[in-house]
Parts: C-alpha cells; sequence; structure tokens
C-alpha cells in the first residue's frame, strides 16, 4: 500500500478493507471520542488528517462536526496519486473536506490547524521518520494533536493473522497488515518517539483491539 507502482484495483481492494478495519476495530472509536471532546457545538474548526488513506476519518470528523452545528474546513493528505483519487471520489458529499496529495513529511500550510489526526500510520515510517513526523504533526498544530496506531504485541499479531485470513482477504490487505504488525510500536517505544519529537505533557494511553494513542490538548486552567 505504501509503493506508488501499486496497481489500482489491489490498491482500491485494500482501502476498502481499511475502511472496514477502521470501522469495526477501534481506529473510528479512539479518533471519535477526542473529536467529540476538542470540537464545540456551534464552533469553528480547521482539522487536518496526515496519510489518510481514503479519507474515512475526515468524514467521521465532518459527519460529528453536521451533528453538533460547527462548521469545519478539513484538510485531508496523502501520498499516493490514486489513494487521493479513491478519498476525493468518496468525499463528493463533502464540500468541507479537501483531499491533498502530498509528501505528509513535507506538507506546509498556510496558517495552523486546531486539531491534527495521524491514524494507523506512524508503523509505515522509520523511527527516525516517525519522529519527523510527530515534531510536524506538533507544528502543523495550534492546540491539539491526536496519533493512534497499532501496538506491537502478540494479541495484534494473532488479530491481524486470523482477520486477514478469514475476513480481509485480498492480498494487499494481507501483505499489508501482516507487515504492520512486526513494524508498528510497543506503548513505550511510542511514547519515546513523542518525547524525542520535542512533544511535552502529552497524553498517552492503550486502546482494545491492540490499539494505543499518544495526544496533545492545551492545559485547563
Amino acid at each position: 500500500m505504501d509503493r506508488a507502482d501499486a496497481s489500482p484495483l489491489e490498491l482500491e481492494a485494500a482501502l476498502a478493507s481499511l475502511r472496514g478495519l477502521n470501522r469495526h476495530f477501534g481506529s473510528h472509536r479512539i479518533v471519535a471520542s477526542f473529536v467529540q471532546r476538542w470540537i464545540q457545538p456551534g464552533g469553528r474548526v480547521r482539522v487536518l488528517d496526515l496519510a489518510t488513506g481514503s479519507a474515512d476519518i475526515p468524514r467521521l470528523v465532518a459527519d460529528y462536526a453536521r451533528k453538533v452545528g460547527a462548521q469545519a474546513q478539513i484538510e485531508a493528505v496523502d501520498f499516493h496519486p490514486s489513494t487521493i483519487g479513491t478519498a476525493r471520489r468518496l468525499s463528493v458529499a463533502y464540500p468541507e473536506i479537501k483531499c491533498t496529495c502530498a509528501d505528509v513529511l513535507a506538507f506546509a500550510a498556510g496558517q495552523p490547524f486546531d486539531i491534527v489526526i495521524c491514524s494507523l500510520a506512524l508503523h509505515h515510517f522509520s523511527d527516525e521518520d516517525a519522529i519527523r513526523l510527530l515534531r510536524r504533526c506538533r507544528e502543523l498544530s495550534r492546540a491539539h494533536v491526536l496519533v493512534s496506531d497499532l501496538r506491537r504485541g502478540w494479541l495484534a499479531s494473532l488479530g491481524v493473522f486470523l482477520l486477514t485470513a478469514l475476513i480481509y482477504r485480498d492480498r494487499m490487505t494481507r501483505e499489508d497488515g501482516r507487515t504492520s504488525v512486526r513494524r508498528s510500536f510497543s506503548f513505550r517505544e511510542l511514547c519515546r518517539l513523542a518525547e524525542k519529537a520535542g512533544w511535552r505533557e502529552f497524553g498517552a494511553a492503550r486502546f482494545r483491539f491492540a490499539r494505543q494513542a499518544i495526544w496533545i490538548e492545551p492545559v485547563a486552567r
């Protein structure tokens, strides 16, 4: 899924599988819990989703903003042109979402965002680039940052093996999922990466389905 020359048909199948995994195995639940805390009813908010895939997270954010009467401007960024094409097609009913093809490590914006999200992408990067990405998330946000990812361990390995053997059986999802588990970070490693990226006074927690997250939010006074 990381390859620029990935087969369009295989990529489309893998993106559909990823949307299902996000919806049923924790990623949407994690993001929703923070979005509900950070987006105020009737407010205005600028949101950035890095390594967005087919933009299911931005659509989740947009749906919640609409529900509470908030005005949201959301930018969804991914490096793969075919992936961004799928994101645009699936987001056609969401004019508040702008899908941008760009390298997330080099992406720059004219003004900071209120919320920066990066979900299930960090393990695709080397330690050095993961630190760069975490630093970039912090630089692009003036308030809130959420980075969620897989958590390495036997439960994740077993779960992904069974899911890709029994349910999400397309070749790209099977190979990407099993590789992702091997490359994912432990909870301690994730926190250490955040510290090396200059994160201070950040939150961190483990979640169900071998998920974990780190986040930054303004301290209430």
